[in-house]
């Protein structure tokens, strides 16, 4: 079992930046992939970007690549998403996921096996 919790969401301006932070407890966290999906209002769940369990790959939703990074320390048992030039349309409730399958995997929500509760970005035009 994990647990996982999202930090860092607020209100920003376009252009601007956020820092999202996903603490994980339980077992053992180097054994997880790891992602970030969003939901907008009245939209449906979607991939952002997720990292392999060492860190070593990491995948990216074509409109947040170049402006998005995801990274994770596993001493810290935590994930990041550093995104910058945020959009308007970035706005949503940003949720960590870690997956026990191989990291290409883990674009995919329903190979998730684990979520946190969400934290809001809200980007003003």
């Amino acid at each position: 079992q994990v647990q996982l919790v999202e930090s860092g969401g607020g209100l920003v301006q376009a252009g601007g930046s956020l820092r999202l932070s996903c603490a994980a407890s339980g077992r053992t966290f180097s054994s997880y992939a790891m992602a970030w999906f969003r939901q907008a209002p009245g939209k449906e769940r979607e991939f952002v970007a997720a990292i392999t369990r060492n860190g070593g790959i990491t995948y990216y939703e074509d409109s947040v690549k170049g402006r998005f990074t995801i990274s994770r320390d596993n001493a810290k048992n935590t994930v990041y998403l550093q995104m910058n030039m945020l959009k308007p349309e970035d706005t949503g409730v940003y949720y960590c996921a870690a997956s026990e399958r191989r990291g290409a995997l883990a674009r995919d929500d329903s190979n998730m096996d684990y979520w946190g509760k969400g934290t809001l970005v809200t980007v003003s035009s």
